[in-house]
C-alpha cells in the first residue's frame, strides 16, 4: 500500500547533488542488504570508518563470549574475564601472534581457526572497499551560484558559468540542462515534467578553465514567456549535468547542480572574469566567478 507523500511548495525535488527526495517504495521482504555494496561505497568517510570500527568491536565481542562459553579455553587468562577474552580475540583476528595467552583446549583451537579465517576475509573486504572508494573518479567542477538572463546578440539568453578546478583537462566535455517543473494535463492531473534546453554550445573538446553555458530563450524555448514568479509557481528547477573524460584518470567523470528560481536573475549579466596581463597572457579572476551585475539601462531599453 502506498502512503501519500506530502510535497510542500518550494521544496527541492532534486538536491544540488541530484539526489531525489521522493520516497522509494520497495516490495515487501526486500532490505538494504541487497544494495549494501552501493551503500558502503557512497556513504561518507566518517560513517564508513565508524561502521568498520563498530563491526570490528561487535565481531570481537561475539568471539570473546564464545571463548568464555568454555572455562579454561584461553590459557593464562583470568577466569571469566571478558577483557582478556576480547583482546585475545583481537590478537587472533588480526593474526598478530599471541603473548602470554593462547588456545588451551580443542574447542578454543577450532574457534581460533574459524576466527582467523573470518579475519582474513574481513581484512580483504575492508581493503577492497577502501580501494574502491579511493579509485572512484570525482570531478572538481564549480558552478556559479547564480544564473542570469541577459541579452546576447539581441536575444534573451540564460547564462551560468562552470569551471574546472583541477589543473588538468576534461576531454569531450558535454553539458545538459533540463527544466523540471509542474504541469497540468487537460484532465487536471498534476505531473512533474522534464524539458531539455537547447544550448548554443553543449560540448567542448577540451574543458580546462571556465565555460559560460548559454541557452537562447526563443519562442520555442520552454522558458519563453516565463519569469521568476511563474517558475516559482511551477516549482521549477534547472538541473545541470556535466560529464567528460578526465585526461589524468582516463575515466568518465560527472558533476551536477540545481538552480532554483531564486538563483536565476533576470536583466542581470555575469561579471567579466577575463583579462590580460602585461605580457598579453589571458588571466581568469575566479574571485568574481559568482559575481553578477545589473544590465546597463541602454541594454534594457533595447530589450
Amino acid at each position: 500500500m502506498r502512503v501519500p507523500f506530502p510535497w510542500p511548495r518550494g521544496s527541492r525535488l532534486v538536491t544540488r547533488s541530484l539526489k531525489t527526495r521522493i520516497a522509494n517504495w520497495v516490495a515487501a521482504g526486500r532490505n538494504v542488504v541487497g544494495d549494501l555494496y552501493h551503500a558502503l561505497i557512497t556513504m561518507g568517510w566518517p560513517a564508513f570508518l565508524l561502521g568498520i570500527g563498530v563491526i570490528f568491536v561487535l565481531a570481537n565481542s561475539a568471539f570473546a563470549l564464545a571463548y568464555l562459553a568454555q572455562p579454561g579455553a584461553i590459557a593464562h587468562a583470568r577466569p571469566q574475564s571478558f577483557a582478556d577474552a576480547f583482546f585475545f580475540s583481537v590478537q587472533t583476528m588480526a593474526t598478530i601472534g599471541y603473548g602470554i595467552m593462547y588456545p588451551g583446549t580443542f574447542y578454543a583451537n577450532v574457534l581460533m581457526s574459524l576466527e582467523t579465517l573470518i579475519g582474513l576475509f574481513g581484512v580483504a573486504f575492508a581493503t577492497g572497499l577502501a580501494f574502491a572508494r579511493f579509485s572512484r573518479p570525482r570531478a572538481r567542477i564549480r558552478f556559479s551560484e547564480a544564473a542570469v538572463v541577459s541579452l546576447y546578440h539581441g536575444v534573451p539568453t540564460l547564462m551560468f558559468r562552470v569551471a574546472n578546478q583541477r589543473g588538468n583537462q576534461i576531454l569531450e566535455a558535454r553539458v545538459q540542462v533540463t527544466l523540471l517543473r509542474t504541469e497540468h494535463s487537460p484532465e487536471g492531473q498534476r505531473m512533474r515534467r522534464f524539458r531539455d534546453l537547447v544550448l548554443l554550445r553543449d560540448s567542448t573538446p577540451s574543458f580546462s578553465y571556465s565555460w559560460t553555458v548559454m541557452h537562447p530563450i526563443t519562442s520555442n524555448s520552454p522558458l519563453s514567456g516565463t519569469s521568476r514568479a511563474t517558475l516559482e509557481e511551477q516549482d521549477a528547477e534547472l538541473v545541470v549535468i556535466l560529464a567528460g573524460l578526465d585526461e589524468t584518470l582516463s575515466q568518465t567523470i560527472h558533476a551536477r547542480h540545481v538552480y532554483k528560481p531564486a538563483a536565476i536573475h533576470w536583466r542581470h549579466r555575469l561579471r567579466d572574469i577575463l583579462s590580460k596581463d602585461t605580457h598579453g597572457n589571458y588571466l581568469i579572476d575566479y574571485r568574481h566567478f559568482d559575481g553578477i551585475e545589473i544590465e546597463p539601462p541602454e541594454t534594457q531599453r533595447e530589450a
